[in-house]
């Protein structure tokens, strides 16, 4: 039986945000992804963004898998006007199409000015799209039908591209995303692809230091905005990108992305980590962090190098208060001997002990 999926309890609440990690890989994990097929996906990420109101906070598109830290707000109260919903129909619809809607909702007002009608028939245009909206279920998998069907058209293939249905992880703002956002970063760096996050130009970060004023280099700095300073109340805005926050996170990630550790058996036949790679040359690393005034532990750093299974499958993280709340508010969905939430994180996780916490506990050594 399928488990239903984590959902935050506060989904409907405007009083604090609801941030998801997700998930993706292709079938057999192929590597069937080139420059073509990632800037396809991108392409359809962002007019998905912009249809469902759903914000993109940090993502990393790799050759067989996908990652997507993602925010989903609710529907403001009340719905869109007919303006806002059309203007949502532009991002994926055709102008013909568009202009169809239009004329629908033009002919539902004059219906109830008239008193022919009430606001029924003007509702009932609406939520024909709004039910996609605001939803992480509706933006992942239509995003993911869609690339489906261009990459099978493209390739002049039938059946399935993704191996299962995404997975997905409740991430609390604050320390919890921006460390989150991190690790989608460096995951290029890990897999021993490039040295420098900023060169990978298929993630947030390298998009957000190698796009132009506007466009999606703007939107990837907005994004990492919100990621790292939603917890102060700070919206999805690039001008906040420039100066502090920009320096904050590119010691988060040079700190990380030294090295690329692999897990290897040993001659007792058990696992240890063993550089295979190094990324950015030491020095290089020690005067830029020395340029930034580093002040913080680098032990958080080294984590990141790693694959953390937490940040997959731990259901809900973030601080201690954080994933106790959660556990109070879904208390049907764990077994009745447990009796708190908050489980210290182990293995190569163990970095983030007593600062970030999981719902899940996961088994020693596998992160």
């Amino acid at each position: 039986m399928r488990r239903a999926r984590w959902l935050a309890p506060w989904k409907d609440s405007f009083e604090r945000p609801v941030i998801y990690h997700c998930v993706t890989r292709v079938v057999e994990r192929r590597l069937a992804f080139g420059v073509d097929e990632k800037e396809q996906f991108r392409t359809y990420m962002r007019m998905y963004e912009n249809f469902s109101g759903c914000r993109v906070l940090a993502y990393c598109l790799m050759c067989n898998h996908v990652h997507i830290l993602l925010e989903v707000p609710p529907m403001k109260e009340g719905g869109l006007t007919d303006e806002g919903l059309l203007k949502r129909l532009r991002a994926i619809y055709s102008p013909a199409y568009v202009a169809e809607v239009a004329e629908e909702l033009t002919e539902a007002r004059e219906k109830v000015a008239a008193g022919l009608g009430n606001e029924v028939l003007v509702t009932r245009i609406h939520e024909r799209f709004s039910y996609r909206m605001h939803d992480l279920g509706e933006f992942m998998k239509t995003l993911l039908l869609r690339f489906s069907r261009w990459f099978n058209t493209r390739h002049e293939r039938t059946g399935a591209l993704w191996e299962s249905r995404f997975k997905s992880v409740l991430v609390e703002e604050g320390s919890a995303a921006k460390t989150m956002a991190a690790y989608i970063d460096l995951n290029p760096v890990r897999a021993g692809m490039v040295a420098d996050p900023a060169d990978y130009r298929w993630s947030s970060y390298g998009e957000a230091m190698g796009g132009g004023a506007k466009g999606n280099g703007k939107k990837a700095r907005a994004g990492l905005v919100r990621a790292i300073m939603a917890h102060r109340g700070c919206a999805a805005d690039a001008r906040h990108w420039a100066g502090r926050v920009s320096r904050e996170y590119r010691m988060m990630l040079l700190e990380g992305g030294q090295e690329k550790l692999k897990e290897v058996v040993n001659e007792g036949g058990g696992f240890e980590v063993k550089v295979v790679r190094k990324g950015m040359k030491k020095t290089a690393v020690d005067a830029e962090l020395e340029r930034l005034q580093r002040s913080r532990d680098v032990a958080l750093g080294k984590m990141l190098r790693c694959r953390i299974r937490y940040f997959t499958d731990g259901a809900g993280i973030g601080s201690r208060g954080f994933v106790d709340e959660v556990f109070r508010l879904c208390r049907d969905r764990f077994g009745m001997k447990r009796k708190d939430g908050a489980r210290k994180w182990r293995g190569r996780g163990a970095a983030a002990a007593g600062t970030l916490w999981s719902a899940r506990a996961l088994k020693k050594g596998i992160g």
